[in-house]
C-alpha cells in the first residue's frame, strides 16, 4: 500500500474508505487509528467491517475497551484505549494476545500504548480542518 492523503468529506465517504481498507487488509493485519474524539475513526470501522458482511451496530469500545467479529473465517478485534492510564496497562488487559496471525485487530488511540505494542500494517490518522468542515485521512503502511 502507497502512502494516500485523503480528504473525506462526509460520513458516507468515510464508509466507502473503511470498505476499501477492509478489501485490502488479510489475517495479522494490526491496523491503527488515530485522531481526535469524534474524528471518524469508528465510522472508519463501520464501514471496515460492512465490507466484510457485518450488519450488526458498531459502536466504539470505550467503555468495553474491546469488541470481538467473527465474521467466516475472519477474526476481527476493535480496541479502543482512550481510557488506558498508563501504556503499561496494555499488558494487563492481555492485548499481546490478541494480535495473532489469524485476527485482524484495529486499534483506536494506539499512542496510548506506546511502546507496548509492534508496528501497525496500516495507519489510519484522521484530522478535523478548523473549518471543521470533512476530515483529512492520512493511510500510511507496509502493505
Amino acid at each position: 500500500m502507497n502512502d494516500k492523503a485523503l480528504f473525506i468529506p462526509d460520513e458516507e465517504a468515510m464508509l466507502a474508505t473503511g470498505a476499501k481498507l477492509a478489501k485490502s487488509t488479510q489475517a495479522g493485519d494490526l491496523i491503527f487509528l488515530q485522531g481526535e474524539l469524534g474524528a471518524g475513526k469508528t465510522t472508519l470501522t463501520r464501514g471496515f467491517l460492512r465490507a466484510l458482511g457485518y450488519k450488526g451496530v458498531v459502536k466504539s469500545p470505550t467503555y468495553t475497551l474491546l469488541e470481538t467479529f467473527q465474521l467466516g473465517d475472519i477474526l476481527l478485534y476493535h480496541f479502543d484505549l482512550y481510557r488506558l492510564i498508563h501504556p503499561e496497562d496494555i499488558k494487563e488487559i492481555g492485548l499481546s494476545d490478541y494480535l495473532t496471525e489469524d485476527a485482524i485487530c484495529l486499534i483506536e488511540w494506539p499512542e496510548k500504548a506506546k511502546g507496548f505494542l509492534p508496528e501497525p500494517t496500516v495507519c489510519c490518522k484522521i484530522d478535523v480542518p478548523e473549518n471543521g468542515l470533512g476530515r483529512l485521512l492520512l493511510i500510511t503502511g507496509t502493505k
